[in-house]
């Protein structure tokens, strides 16, 4: 079932947080993300926390002092837990009296003495992997994005056959998934010249950065167990950003016959804070509209409710800022500017099809869009179709050209939702820097 709009999300909610008010951020008292965070420099065991403004909830301290008290015996122990895998484990009955909770004790006209006792800055704060991810599946899930690049290599045949019938994916690897702001290491591997007559092995040339959406399981189903459509939402905990940087010349040549290897394995950054299914309930709409000569999702991948419902309208944007760029103090340049609703397959489309074949998801577990780029000019997701090839490089302000990424050169993702009579929501950051 897709998560009902309430008091929580009144538009004339005000924090007694003075930063969760302001017009632009993206945490104000209607988000309330889950994250994970330790204080700069220490070795104390993570904490789970609330982002409200500039500042973090801390949980661990709320506990503590009986904030937490009203809540369930069950809820508050995964509250206390170093990470948010026991929470999404419990699904919408604990998330959702959780985020009631928060809401009572971050509002104008709660008493704010004794909550403060359990706020902390951000700015002071490491932020982390919200959760132990077991097991990352990468989807392909935008359209735009797997015809332009299909045309790069493919010119008259972009598209194979079982792209509009399959939520194409593949196994990533979860050991390299990294918190944003680690530094991203430039992979070596084999790639392959066309005029030459053996392979080389050597750092990659053509780094890339994938613009992505990443959306964590909650309750998980049993092995040989599928999710029917109807129910996938039931399994949705929240949503995050991620870049799933590419070594597109080591992709080229191992790619076939079994897909993404080295190319994809050395790194893929995640934004810290979690938006829950809960929050995100005010920009749900439509699921994007199939043009008439397409087929229709099979019957196990389609419901009214994900139809009219199963998008997300959530706006994404990429960022690049090189090393002299920051030297002179130029902001960073945006890149691309897209919208998560224009996706092909829903994100429950994606859980419904993972779990057709009876494969067990476990909370935590992380399902990424693939990279997202839109219909219109300027919405593209990746470097690889931004400067088609590497053909038509983008020029930075500081005269600078770009057909994939140097040495310094740092990608920030960026994403939020707004809708008319709803008060705006966002994401956070993604941001990695090449080393």
């Amino acid at each position: 079932m897709i998560c009902a709009i309430d008091a929580t999300h009144d538009p004339n909610l005000r924090s007694w947080v003075e930063s969760a008010n302001e017009a632009k951020t993206d945490f104000p008292i209607q988000n309330l993300p889950l994250g994970v965070f330790q204080r700069l420099g220490s070795a104390e065991t993570p904490r789970i926390g609330v982002a409200i403004g500039h500042q973090i909830l801390d949980l661990a301290a709320c506990h503590t002092i009986g904030l937490l008290d009203a809540l369930p015996e069950p809820v508050q122990m995964a509250c206390v837990a170093p990470n948010l895998n026991d929470l999404m484990a419990m699904g919408r009955s604990a998330s959702l009296p959780l985020r009631h909770h928060l809401s009572q004790l971050l509002r104008v006209g709660q008493d704010p003495i004794t909550v403060s006792q359990a706020l902390v800055s951000m700015s002071h704060m490491q932020l982390l992997l919200p959760a132990q991810i077991g097991d990352y599946t990468d989807f392909y899930a935008s359209i735009f994005h797997a015809t332009r690049v299909g045309k790069l290599f493919r010119p008259d045949n972009p598209l194979l056959p079982n792209y509009k019938y399959v939520p194409i994916a593949y196994h990533g690897r979860a050991s390299s998934i990294v918190p944003s702001g680690t530094p991203i290491l430039r992979p070596s591997g084999q790639w392959k010249r066309p005029d030459d007559a053996a392979p080389t092995f050597a750092p990659s040339q053509l780094l890339d950065y994938e613009l992505e959406v990443g959306c964590f399981v909650g309750v998980g189903n049993a092995l040989g167990q599928a999710v029917a459509i109807a129910q996938a939402e039931d399994h949705l905990f929240g949503l995050c950003l991620v870049n799933d940087w590419s070594a597109r010349d080591l992709q080229a040549w191992e790619y076939q016959p079994l897909g993404p290897f080295l190319a994809k394995s050395f790194a893929t950054t995640l934004s810290p804070w979690v938006v829950t299914m809960e929050a995100l309930a005010p920009f749900r709409c439509p699921a994007f509209a199939r043009p008439s000569p397409d087929p229709q999702p099979l019957p196990y991948l389609t419901s009214s409710a994900n139809q009219e419902h199963g998008g997300i309208a959530l706006t994404l944007e990429v960022f690049l800022s090189s090393a002299q760029m920051r030297q002179q103090e130029i902001p960073p340049l945006r890149l691309s500017h897209s919208h998560f609703q224009q996706m092909y397959w829903t994100v429950a489309q994606m859980l419904t099809h993972h779990t057709s074949n009876g494969c067990n998801l476990r909370p935590g577990d992380l399902l990424a869009s693939g990279t997202v780029s839109g219909m219109e000019a300027g919405s593209a997701g990746c470097l690889l179709e931004l400067t088609q090839r590497g053909t038509q490089p983008i020029r930075l302000p500081t005269g600078e050209a770009r057909s994939f990424l140097e040495a310094g050169d740092a990608v920030i993702l960026r994403g939020y939702c707004e809708r008319d009579g709803y008060t705006r929501i966002g994401l956070g950051e993604c941001r990695g820097q090449v080393a």
